[in-house]
């Protein structure tokens, strides 16, 4: 199978989705599964795993009845709140619901050092506890501290969302580079590449724009660790979905089959537990 690992689905509402600011007018609308699938087949793709984009148990919620009705939805990467000292309760409550696969929170919004507070630690130990992956959403930034989460937690299943956003359109490559060859030190890592032609220059970027960064994180994460996402539909404010998909399928025209099928499917149908029949 080959897997968009990263999507977002939505009922577009100005106070909710706040961040969707002027530039990013074009996605100032409701995004749907059924939008989404003529898209998937279009490119042969055969699924996808949904991500959240609001930060509220309802936007879980919302994302595993999606699943329910859309068999093309593998799995769910739903929101909750790691900080709550009943967190071992309210995730007791999903344990029945085979398409809820991990969680993420917004980190890029908050300070570096929000992820290394007790409670939120405490809160990743506890997704551990009950099997679940953790998306890490951050900029460069923030990365020291991501490796030290990440080092607390060495049997905790890690993936860095979009590279972890480096500045592509300005080409600045440190200290990103850096710190992400040594977070990909640890196993329990792996990273999407997605979000990038969002990070590029919108109305210019080039394929060339893009190629160190996907040559530098091939480098260091291998084909065993890296799973393709689109970004939809975010990515829309710079390219279409086919020029996002195409931007993975191209550079990995000189690999193998199976790097190919790796990298477009079977990495995440590993990181995020999904079973032959999902």
């Amino acid at each position: 199978m080959i897997i968009d690992s990263h999507q977002h689905f939505w009922k577009y509402d100005p106070a909710v989705h706040a961040w969707i600011d002027d530039r990013m007018s074009t996605i100032r609308r409701d995004f749907l599964p059924s939008d989404l699938k003529p898209l998937l087949d279009k490119n042969r793709i055969d699924g996808c795993i949904a991500v959240q984009a609001d930060q509220s148990e309802d936007e879980t919620n919302f994302l595993l009845e999606l699943a329910k009705s859309y068999p093309f939805i593998k799995a769910v990467v739903g929101w909750i709140d790691l900080w709550d000292e009943n967190l071992d309760e309210r995730l007791s409550k999903y344990a029945d619901n085979r398409k809820l696969a991990g969680f993420r929170h917004i980190l890029q919004a908050e300070e570096p050092e929000k992820m290394l507070e007790p409670a939120f630690l405490h809160g990743i130990g506890t997704l551990g506890k009950h099997n679940y992956t953790y998306d890490i959403l951050i900029y460069p930034r923030h990365l020291d501290a991501a490796i030290k989460l990440v080092q607390s937690f060495p049997d905790q299943k890690f993936v860095v969302d979009h590279i972890a956003k480096p500045h592509i359109k300005d080409r600045i490559y440190e200290p990103w580079k850096s710190k992400m060859k040594e977070i990909a030190g640890y196993s329990n890592v792996w990273c999407k590449i997605s979000g990038m032609v969002t990070e590029a220059d919108w109305e210019n970027w080039k394929q060339e724009d893009l190629k160190p960064y996907l040559d530098f994180i091939f480098g260091i994460f291998g084909t065993k660790r890296l799973l393709f996402g689109s970004d939809w539909p975010v990515c829309l404010v710079a390219a279409s979905y086919h020029e996002t998909y195409a931007v993975i399928d191209g550079y990995l025209s000189d690999f193998s089959e199976n790097e190919k099928r790796d990298v477009l499917g079977r990495n995440a149908t590993d990181f995020y537990g999904l079973s032959p029949h999902d």
